[in-house]
């Protein structure tokens, strides 16, 4: 404590900040991994687990957009604490009697954790372009992508903890559990978060939610290609594809996946020494542009190997290791970019609506990734990835070239 109240009013905030954003993180894996597994124990296909979803995506587009002024008009301390009660009343929600876990109830439950999760995911990534000074490009980029990759890595740990959990307690004395401790976790904050954090000072209109910036729009149409990408084969197509081809059970699943997540984090939190940083330079749109290329070319090798029948089971677990590296550092720049772009007064307008083609990208993702893999398969949608992947390339290419635009 005594070394902790030592630091910079600036570094308490930040550790706060990333300390809420890493909770939540870990109840928000788990609880994603709960649902996975306890529903397939009652006897539910893939695809319909993965619909259980499609809210969750849904109410994220909604919320990035919207949470973006209310960030801007009450402050990020109150968006992100009321993220931490959404994401305990969607836990709580789950905890009645298992007659009454409909579909319709869960859909509901993960629309509020949707809410909670872009709430606090906003509220974070936008409170620390007001804790970084302006002449500190560099550091800005090394705590974001700190944050970042922390988030993903803590994201994997998550869909461990959700499977131990299920395990040892059960799943609603899991849901409980996670429901305490997230508790405990709001307090803390409701008495540590600085009041006025994010507060505009010029309250922006409704209206102003859309991004006047060509910068930002850019980089939000990008973002929307670069994330479809990713949930196009990833989210729906390929935990089926490795039950139904390779003969994998569900641990098998979920554990390489979450180790993919986790590795993934990892990469994204060593970002700036892969694109510059270390000769003290910063990323801009050409970097953006420049890092696409090799993951389209990563989407399509892989397609290509699978069409084939060459070693499809190293080829793909080989190739998707690439592509996570690949893709963790794309993800990277771009969290950068959006930051360092975004207006000092109201910044959660602006990361609020990047955030939301975001969610955007992963809904529209998730929904093909479904409805290609029944009607084509996994190498049909690796090419869509791939695809996306140039038409976001395309997009970078026209970012300003300076990362303070």
């Amino acid at each position: 404590m005594k070394a902790l109240a030592q630091l910079s009013s600036e570094v308490r905030q930040y550790i706060i900040v990333t300390g809420n954003y890493w909770a939540f993180t870990l109840t928000d894996g788990a609880l994603r991994m709960l649902v996975v597994l306890y529903f397939h124990g009652l006897g539910y296909s893939p695809l319909q687990i993965a619909m259980l979803f499609i809210f969750y995506e849904v109410f994220g587009v909604i919320t990035n957009l919207v949470g973006g002024w209310l960030g801007a008009h009450l402050g990020l301390n109150k968006t992100m604490n009321v993220g931490l009660l959404l994401q305990i009343l969607a836990l709580s929600m789950l905890l009645v009697p298992v007659s009454l876990l409909t579909v319709p109830w869960v859909m509901a439950a993960q629309a509020m954790s949707g809410i909670a999760k872009d709430l606090n995911k906003m509220s974070a990534k936008s409170s620390i372009k007001l804790l970084v000074p302006k002449d500190s490009q560099s550091q800005l980029y090394k705590w974001v992508a700190i944050l970042t990759g922390s988030k993903n890595a803590l994201k994997g740990v998550g869909f461990f903890l959700g499977g131990a959990l299920l395990t040892l307690l059960g799943f609603q004395g899991a849901l409980l559990a996670m429901a305490i401790a997230l508790l405990a976790v709001l307090i803390a904050s409701l008495f540590t978060l600085k009041q006025d954090l994010g507060k505009a000072k010029n309250k922006p209109k409704f209206n102003e939610i859309f991004s006047k910036s060509r910068a930002i729009n850019l980089l939000s149409a990008a973002r929307m290609f670069l994330f479809g990408a990713r949930d196009v084969w990833f989210v729906v197509a390929l935990p089926v594809y490795l039950a139904a081809q390779f003969n994998w059970n569900h641990w098998w699943v979920g554990g390489f996946l979450a180790c993919w997540v986790i590795a993934y984090g990892f990469v994204q939190g060593f970002a700036p020494k892969l694109t510059g940083s270390k000769q003290a330079k910063t990323p801009d749109g050409r970097h953006a542009f420049y890092w696409a290329l090799p993951l389209a070319l990563s989407a399509a090798l892989i397609a290509l190997a699978l069409n084939f029948n060459i070693q499809p089971q190293v080829s793909l677990i080989v190739g998707l290791m690439i592509f996570g590296a690949l893709f963790a550092i794309n993800s990277s720049l771009h969290s950068y970019l959006i930051v360092s772009y975004a207006g000092d007064d109201g910044v959660s307008l602006d990361v609020g609506f990047y955030y939301m083609a975001n969610a955007m990208g992963r809904l529209l993702g998730t929904v093909l990734s479904g409805w290609i893999f029944q009607v084509y398969g996994l190498v049909a949608c690796l090419w869509v990835s791939a695809f996306f992947i140039v038409i976001a390339s395309v997009i970078s290419f026209w970012l300003p070239k300076k990362a303070s635009a």
